[in-house]
């Protein structure tokens, strides 16, 4: 028997079927577990790993942003080049 560390529900698992690091869901709200200690069963929220995907577009996103105000900075020096038109 362990419990969620979420909701703090009993959560009935055989500790002779998992193993450290082994992931489960709590059947009462749902949240991914990590079996983090066997005696006695330790269960903690499990690492969302699409949170490390999201880290890695914001830093796209940002490298883009960049790319864009080089290119703004380009546009503005082929303005001064052109001739004014009297």
């Amino acid at each position: 028997m362990a419990t969620c560390p979420e909701c703090d529900a009993e959560i009935e698992v055989d500790e002779f079927d998992v193993d450290k690091g082994d992931q489960l869901s709590c059947p009462e709200c749902g949240s991914n577990l990590e079996v983090v200690g066997m005696s006695p069963l330790e269960l903690d929220v499990a690492p969302d790993d699409d949170e490390d995907e999201d880290d890695d577009d914001d830093d796209d996103l940002e490298d883009d942003d960049e790319d864009l105000d080089d290119e703004d900075e380009d546009d503005d020096s082929d303005k001064e080049d052109e001739p004014w038109d009297e």
